[in-house]
């Protein structure tokens, strides 16, 4: 590969697609899933050159090949491939965001293939091309102002509720994606200036971030993933990455309630805009008297510019969405959208037709005495506590599959005080029963899939509100990845959604 061959990473601007500076380039995507399949389009379309890799055999990959449509991409499957030959002539090489060198969870020949290819470049080697992922490439290419949410939970519910804010604006059309929905790479040519652009954005895809968004929010950042950053300090500088690389004329939006997100302050020199859910903030938003109530606050240039005067936005009691850690995400959804000129009238009927995102405390059903909830998304402890703590009792908790190695003792104390019993699945259910049992949890029962786990659950639910004469739950929370069973957590909140109306169709 000749150095004038080479895609250098300044080049990449939202000018740059009309120009035409990925034509005829070759370009090797890595991994051949959601991010990868939208890569190969959006650059194939493009007129790039483009090779596809992955390490799965073409077998496990029918439906990605069928989703190319046809178009000339090269691809590289199946573990008898070497990686190198993928990244062999590639004037740039762009990653889904579960491929990383410093991951130790990427396959072991690409991760050892990508480390060579970083220490080249970071040794100056002019004919190693950059390593960019996916979403770096959409912050590189996009001509209109991003937003960016992340947190250890709550980001999925704050980033459908911005775009349902923001979405209220004719004028400026909304886009959501990222780590929720679709990857937007493949949107690039239809976005404007005009648009927004609201990013839900993970631990994976924080990392390999070279450029940041227009708005960074933040929900909580606690402890998850530790598999594959290692250690909670780890963790926590991945999370910190977005505010580091917030854009200075922009704004960071930070929950003062969470400690560790507070502590982000010192990360930018942009705007930063505060909020909890007690006292008002100087310059943020707060709650008082029920009502999110906000500080007069400055519109960025790009939402129209000048003072909004503070006062009352929004009643909690017309929050589409339960419980407290809902408040939080809705104060970092209505600070976005304050600061991008969404007027306080259009927030407060948005957000009280909001009525939350699937598998994030859905309710799926009431039949019987008995609602039944689908949180397949909470997969890590503090979700499951918010979750429970959501609902009145009686709640039998669905909870188990495949444990992420977080400390579960806090979860356990909560389960112990909070629900009536628990059916436990999947290969965390043993570790589950003991801990929840320890922490004083009287009833407790092993299920060998999720549809008779609802069952069960059902039964206890619906005696147990029976005998206090209110509405029981039963709460599909399983503080655990749902990959010994399922597919991925929708495929989990499906399976519990299509049990559900089974239960419900036998009862007639």
């Amino acid at each position: 590969m000749t150095v004038d061959r080479l895609i250098d990473p300044a080049e990449l601007m939202p000018s740059a697609l009309a120009e035409g500076v990925l034509r005829d380039r070759p370009i090797s995507v890595l991994g051949f899933a959601r991010s990868g399949i939208a890569l190969a389009r959006f650059l194939a379309d493009t007129g790039a050159v483009v090779t596809v890799y992955d390490g799965r055999p073409a077998a496990d990959l029918g439906r990605a090949i069928e989703a190319i449509g046809g178009r000339p991409v090269r691809i590289l499957l199946g573990p008898d491939v070497d990686p190198d030959d993928a990244l062999a002539g590639a004037s740039l090489v762009v990653a889904s965001p579960s491929i990383n060198p410093d991951y130790p969870t990427t396959e072991p020949r690409l991760r050892a293939a990508l480390v060579d290819l970083v220490a080249r470049r970071a040794g100056g080697d002019r004919s190693a091309p950059a390593l960019l992922s996916e979403v770096d490439l959409l912050l590189r290419l996009c001509p209109a102002p991003t937003v960016g949410i992340t947190g250890t939970k709550g980001k999925t519910t704050t980033s459908a509720l911005t775009y349902a804010l923001l979405a209220t604006d004719a004028a400026h059309p909304a886009v959501l994606g990222g780590n929720i929905g679709v990857p937007l790479v493949e949107r690039l040519p239809e976005l404007t200036p005009e648009h927004r652009v609201v990013l839900e954005l993970s631990e994976l895809q924080l990392p390999t971030l070279s450029r940041g968004t227009t708005i960074a929010a933040y929900t909580n950042v606690t402890s998850d993933h530790l598999d594959r950053h290692g250690s909670l300090d780890a963790y926590r500088r991945v999370k910190r990455h977005l505010a580091e690389l917030v854009d200075p004329a922009g704004a960071l939006v930070l929950n003062l309630d969470d400690p560790v997100v507070a502590g982000y302050v010192a990360a930018t020199t942009a705007r930063v805009i505060p909020y909890r859910r007690g006292d008002l903030p100087a310059g943020g938003l707060g709650v008082d008297h029920g009502w999110i109530v906000a500080d007069a606050l400055d519109r960025l240039p790009i939402g129209g510019g000048g003072a909004l005067a503070g006062g009352r936005i929004l009643p909690l009691a017309e929050l589409g969405v339960p419980g407290a850690h809902n408040v939080s995400n809705a104060l970092a959804a209505v600070a976005v959208a304050l600061l991008l000129g969404i007027q306080p009238a259009a927030i407060r009927r948005a957000a009280a037709a909001f009525a939350g995102v699937e598998h994030r405390l859905e309710r799926v059903a009431e039949f019987g005495g008995v609602r039944f909830i689908n949180d397949s998304q909470g997969t890590q402890p503090d979700a499951v506590i918010a979750a429970l703590r959501a609902f009145d009792g009686p709640i039998v908790l669905i909870a188990g599959g495949r444990d992420k190695g977080v400390d579960l003792s806090e979860l356990a104390a909560v389960v112990g005080r909070r629900a009536a019993a628990a059916i436990l699945i999947g290969e965390s259910g043993p570790r589950l029963e003991r801990l929840f049992l320890d922490a004083g949890l009287k009833v407790t029962e092993r299920a060998g899939s999720l549809e008779a786990a609802v069952e069960r659950a059902a039964s206890l639910a619906g005696d147990a509100g029976r005998q206090r004469g209110t509405v029981a739950t039963v709460l599909l929370s399983p503080a655990a990845a749902s990959f010994d069973m399922f597919e991925d957590y929708e495929a989990r909140g499906r399976a519990f959604k299509a049990a559900v109306a089974s239960l419900r169709g036998a009862a007639g």
